[in-house]
């Protein structure tokens, strides 16, 4: 028997069945629920946003010779890290934002 022979050949209804599943179209009520207000931001936040803008504007935000000290002392090995000294840092940084928020 040869392969492409018509005569055992199935049909093709039975393959378009074992396709999968289509999704169903969208319904309109399931748009409208999908919808999400996004509230205008406050006043507070849009005043702060400026007082931060002003004070990056004011000064450079990156020290560039105390980044090539950095780099000159991981360079030449001198660079030691202080762990303490940054868990140190970090938890006064997430103290202050916390006192920020009461």
């Amino acid at each position: 028997m040869k392969i492409n022979s018509p005569i055992n050949a199935p049909s093709a209804e039975p393959l378009r069945a074992r396709t999968a599943p289509q999704p169903a179209p969208a319904r309109p009520e399931a748009a409208e629920t999908a919808q999400v207000a996004i509230p205008a931001p406050s006043a507070s936040v849009s005043s702060r946003l400026q007082q931060i803008q002003g004070s990056l504007g004011s000064e450079s935000p990156v020290d560039a010779q105390r980044v090539a000290e950095i780099k000159q002392a991981i360079a030449e090995g001198r660079f030691k890290i202080n762990p303490e000294r940054i868990a140190d840092g970090l938890l006064n940084s997430v103290r202050q934002m916390l006192a920020e928020r009461a």
